[in-house]
């Protein structure tokens, strides 16, 4: 693999690592940051970014006495990029994010989700055998649907032949991250860029439909019995958790309510962010991860 282009090298001052997991029946191999020392934090993106989402809150907590483990979900990232379809599951990354966690043995896990890494973190913590003691919670949709009302986003995915042309040679949905945004320049310039960098390839971008198709869009859709896992686990959570919640998301922004009523002890913290809320609220982040894994606040 080629090395980061340098605008992308200074903005990700993180040192980059490569571990074989299992995804689905072929094993692939995963792109991860590992930096600092002490009570590890899992931080999980979604669609369509990568563990460069996480640089500012990782930023954030430097010197905190916490070690920042950032995967890159397979098919996305600096991660193996599987050209098919068929193989993205929930399962299949739920499992490949569970083999970095128990080769790298981490233990007494913060666990830290947004977008599809809430209900891949979910599915992982439900199986890792209570690796994972303390929560914290951004805009994601990690409970079974009670309606099957998607968004347009997703409804366009499902469209056969238009949603392919756009997803794999527009590289849809990734120039409109910004849209997203409370603040749409908080995705602009080379933060949009780098985004963009490592789907530049054409063949490289069957991840971001997978995965918008795996959103459930009826009952029978084989990601509902695979979220029931996690929703179990999250709502039987008792460990310190926190939301904290990008209000002027237009995708998730809603569902809020929800997950606080399905983890009722967790402490809220409402911004007025978008969608991708590391970028645009990072210290909130920050905070809430301290206070979850019992440090001392930044000086």
């Amino acid at each position: 693999m080629s090395a980061l282009p340098d605008f992308l090298a200074r903005l990700l001052p993180f040192r980059s690592h490569f571990a074989p997991v299992r995804f689905g029946s072929e094993p692939r191999r995963m792109h991860f940051l590992d930096h600092g020392e002490g009570r590890p934090v899992l931080l999980l993106h979604g669609n369509p970014t990568w563990s460069f989402l996480w640089r500012k809150v990782m930023a954030g907590l430097q010197g905190s006495g916490l070690r920042l483990v950032a995967p890159d979900l397979i098919g996305l990232g600096l991660s193996d990029k599987p050209r098919a379809l068929a193989g993205h599951s929930l399962h299949n990354h739920g499992q490949a994010v569970l083999d970095l966690v128990e080769r790298l043995d981490l233990r007494d896990v913060v666990l830290v989700i947004q977008d599809w890494g809430g209900p891949i973190g979910a599915w992982m913590a439900a199986r890792s055998g209570g690796r994972v003691t303390g929560l914290v919670v951004m805009n994601t949709s990690v409970l079974t649907p009670r309606a099957f009302r998607t968004t347009a986003f997703h409804r366009f995915s499902h469209l056969p032949g238009v949603s392919d042309v756009a997803f794999r040679l527009f590289n849809f949905p990734v120039p409109m991250l910004g849209r997203t945004q409370g603040d749409a320049r908080s995705i602009s310039g080379e933060v949009a860029k780098a985004y963009a960098w490592p789907l530049r390839n054409v063949v490289d971008r069957a991840a971001p439909l997978a995965l918008a198709r795996m959103v459930p869009n009826r009952e029978d859709h084989p990601t509902v019995a695979e979220l029931a896992q996690g929703d179990a686990w999250f709502r039987a959570f008792r460990g310190p958790a926190e939301l904290v919640w990008g209000l002027k998301d237009p995708i998730l922004g809603r569902a809020l309510k929800r997950h606080s009523e399905a983890l009722p002890h967790a402490r809220v913290t409402a911004t007025q962010a978008g969608h991708f809320l590391q970028e645009e609220v990072p210290e909130e982040i920050a905070a809430a991860v301290r206070r979850v894994a019992g440090v001392a606040p930044a000086a």
